[in-house]
């Protein structure tokens, strides 16, 4: 049997270590937005979502084992979320989730407690515009949220016509001021950090359009820019192209090197672009660093979840209160 794992330049083996692996974890309808809670040892994900592009908040329990398993019952922290999306976890520990909304409701990005399931908007304007359809979320060190606005939700008949570009925005929460950071892209996607934070990765996937469609002439590749004051981009220069696919899901380890999602699952580049490797999962959507050693790549693909063991590490979790650990979610189950 072919290995998961494929190698491009000899320096991928400082990712996958001496004895990778790669697990089905569970299947479960599991498309975006994966977080990893470590006070709760816990792995947050969104729903694939429904015909009326709704999507709930999962909660799956992890053993304590180097080798992720299931621990307990796969529970839904928030039935019906507006179309929630990608998420990643706030200064308090909280979800901060990219809300596409619909016809009726506005998108946001929404902060959800993880204790209660309760939602609570942060931001659903550039002004009197409202926004397309949030993607992607992070946190910069200083507080502020960065997110990439496609207008996905009117191309695929679930929002209004677009009011506004197809921005990457900063949201200042202590000015409550948001700023557009970059409208060059076509359809900006997925967001990463370097470690230092002086480095933005941004993913532009332009070259899928409709559903299911992919326009090889539109973009479908990461950019970088270099990050001024934690304020400003500038320098933006091609990171890499996606092929085949495009990109989606982006994360950047401890040691620099960047991740992204394609057609025929998660390739691993350095931060100047040079394709490491590979690690073969068809139809992985999104994925993040987790594990007590940050050391476990959790892989969402609609239909399943695969954790991807290690040697390289995640960025180190938030301090995170160890109350939740003792509080899980107590809405109902899901199959």
């Amino acid at each position: 049997m072919a290995s998961p794992f494929v190698g491009h330049h000899p320096s991928f083996v400082d990712v996958l270590g001496a004895a990778p692996r790669l697990l089905r974890l569970i299947d479960a309808p599991a498309h975006e937005g994966p977080v990893y809670a470590s006070d709760e040892h816990a792995l947050y994900v969104t729903s694939t979502p429904t015909p009326a592009h709704e999507s709930s908040i999962l909660r799956i329990p992890l053993t304590d084992d180097r080798i992720p398993a299931l621990r307990g019952e796969v529970t839904v922290l928030v039935e019906f979320t507006g179309g929630a999306n990608g998420m990643t976890l706030d200064r308090d520990s909280a979800l901060l989730a990219c809300v596409q909304g619909n016809m009726t409701k506005r998108a946001a990005i929404a902060r959800v407690d993880r204790r209660t399931g309760e939602m609570t908007t942060i931001v659903d304007g550039w002004g009197d515009l409202p926004l397309n359809s949030p993607n992607d979320v992070v946190l910069h060190s200083d507080g502020t949220i960065w997110f990439t606005d496609p207008s996905y939700g009117h191309l695929q008949g679930f929002r209004p016509p677009p009011r506004a570009g197809d921005h990457v925005y900063r949201y200042e929460p202590r000015t409550r001021r948001l700023t557009v950071v970059s409208d060059e892209q076509v359809k900006p996607n997925g967001l990463a950090f370097s470690p230092d934070e002086t480095v933005l990765y941004v993913g532009d996937s332009g070259a899928n359009q409709e559903p299911g469609s992919f326009h090889p002439q539109l973009p479908h590749h990461v950019v970088s820019y270099d990050v001024v004051d934690g304020r400003r981009l500038i320098n933006r220069r091609l990171h890499s192209v996606t092929n085949p696919g495009f990109p989606d899901g982006l994360k950047v380890d401890r040691a620099g090197r960047v991740y992204t999602s394609a057609l025929d699952g998660v390739h691993v580049h350095d931060s100047d672009g040079l394709l490491l490797g590979q690690i073969v999962v068809p139809g992985a959507v999104n994925f993040c660093f987790g594990g007590r050693e940050c050391n476990v790549l959790f892989i969402t693909t609609d239909e399943a979840i695969w954790a991807a063991v290690l040697a390289a590490a995640g960025p180190a979790p938030l301090s995170q209160p160890r109350h939740l650990a003792s509080a899980p979610p107590r809405q109902g189950v899901t199959a």
